[in-house]
């Protein structure tokens, strides 16, 4: 299915669920997710603009995003975000407070660059290396920044490897777009808002994600008026693929309490 510009899959009968995948990624991250919710939800894969198999007809924003899947999706929805989609889901709710019956961020952060006055979150130093390598060596570039999404975390090499062969299944990213992508990790910066959130959320963290630490989970949990932190032990950045009947399990009964 494409929608406008976005390649969207759905999956199953129920109640609906879009679901985001972080920045240089694409949906088929979440296929043991959908495969395992299919029975109970409509799961609707979503490549996010300029990544995957979806196009883009301007820079990358999380407003451009947000147009993006709220002109997709014109009834209310559940939403699912992981690292950089929970930015989008997160600016999606807070631009539609309606169309936003719950609200699910996994590994994910309202602030990805660490600031002075906000520590858990990725170095400056590691940012900018991210940024100036893009444009040496993409390709060489992800497959670290795969490894950090794995570091620290059980069963981190089968991990790796398949992080990485799901990589490229839905095409080749272009380099502006990773390019674009990284910036709003960098930029980004939600906290003033996140309390405004009126929806139920439920967060999902591993204890040794080293790219949005277990302390960007604790301040969400403490500030926003309806959440619930579920910790993910052994788990680093990718909590649904190395915990995945855990995830599922918490998962479920949380979209079944937004039905």
């Amino acid at each position: 299915m494409t929608s406008n510009f976005l390649h969207i899959e759905s999956i199953g009968r129920g109640p609906d669920v879009v679901l985001l995948h972080g920045w240089a990624m694409n949906s088929t991250v979440w296929r043991g997710v959908a495969a395992a919710l299919s029975d109970d939800f409509c799961l609707h894969l979503v490549d996010l603009p300029g990544h995957g198999k979806s196009h883009r007809d301007q820079p990358l924003s999380l407003d451009y995003m947000v147009a993006a899947l709220d002109a997709a999706f014109p009834r209310p929805v559940q939403v699912m975000g992981w690292s950089l989609g929970g930015a989008v889901a997160s600016r999606w709710a807070l631009a539609q407070p309606d169309k936003i019956r719950s609200l699910s961020l996994i590994a994910s952060t309202p602030c990805f660059m660490q600031r002075e006055d906000w520590q858990p979150a990725m170095a400056a130093s590691t940012m900018s290396q991210f940024a100036d390598s893009l444009a040496v060596d993409w390709q060489g570039t992800l497959k670290r920044f795969i490894s950090l999404q794995v570091q620290g975390g059980e069963a981190a090499r089968a991990l790796a490897k398949t992080l990485s062969q799901e990589l490229f299944l839905h095409g080749e990213p272009s380099l502006a777009a990773l390019q674009q992508g990284l910036a709003i990790l960098r930029d980004t910066d939600l906290r003033g808002q996140m309390a405004e959130l009126s929806c139920p959320v439920l967060l999902q963290f591993g204890n040794r994600d080293t790219l949005t630490p277990l302390g960007a989970g604790e301040w969400l949990a403490q500030t926003l008026p309806h959440a619930e932190l579920v910790v993910h032990a052994g788990a680093a950045h990718v909590p649904f693929a190395s915990h995945l009947d855990d995830f599922v399990a918490v998962q479920r009964r949380f979209l079944a309490r937004g039905m």
